[in-house]
């Protein structure tokens, strides 16, 4: 693979820690303004639908974003962007996360006898906690002291990541009821990254 650079790019310990202090000050930032709109009922006519599109979105492009971390680390090459993709990680289970508690407390009321009745009637739920139990066993699995524990274990469990961005993708389809408007730049992404890393996968 040609590089953009002929010499690797080196990034400091305080470069590295300032770009995972903005990368935390725009999550954190973005997540605390939704929720202060939302208090304020500061996000339109229907509230709920604007929190669930809101966080469900920047979820998904949170998830693009630290997949494509590794594809930059290589074509630039810089090595130590790769310091950053755990926490990018993370935050795609916390958008998750906040996506579906406020489907469970604004559309269900925390009424959980619901839950069985709103799969049946809406499938592409169940669509979504599937990808969400995937993000959660990554996320909890992503410190470097539990990644030496699984040891070869590790890596074929990660690479469910990309399973998981294909249940989002799908969640958020089914969820609009057609794949030929916003969702159809998704799916053409979601299909490039996961053939960049086919031959990777393939070994496991």
């Amino acid at each position: 693979m040609k590089t953009l650079f002929n010499r690797p790019v080196r990034l400091t310990k305080l470069q590295v820690n300032g770009i995972k202090a903005f990368y935390h000050s725009l999550a954190l930032g973005y997540l605390v303004w939704l929720f202060m709109a939302g208090v304020n009922d500061n996000l339109g006519g229907d509230p709920v639908e604007a929190l669930l599109h809101s966080s469900g979105i920047i979820a998904l492009l949170m998830l693009f974003f630290s997949l494509c971390l590794s594809h930059f680390a290589r074509r630039l090459p810089c090595g130590d962007l790769i310091k950053c993709r755990r926490m990018a990680g993370v935050y795609v289970f916390v958008y998750g996360l906040f996506h579906l508690f406020t489907y469970i407390a604004f559309e269900l009321q925390f009424d959980m006898s619901l839950v069985a009745e709103e799969i049946v009637s809406r499938p592409y739920i169940l669509v979504g906690m599937l990808a969400l139990l995937i993000l959660f066993a990554l996320t909890i699995t992503s410190p470097m002291i539990v990644r030496k524990r699984m040891r070869q274990k590790w890596q074929p469990l990660h690479n469910l990541v990309y399973l998981a961005l294909v249940l989002i993708v799908l969640h958020y389809t089914w969820s609009l009821k057609t794949a030929w408007q916003e969702p159809v730049y998704y799916w053409i992404a979601a299909v490039v990254l996961i053939a960049l890393r086919f031959t990777k996968l393939k070994k496991f």
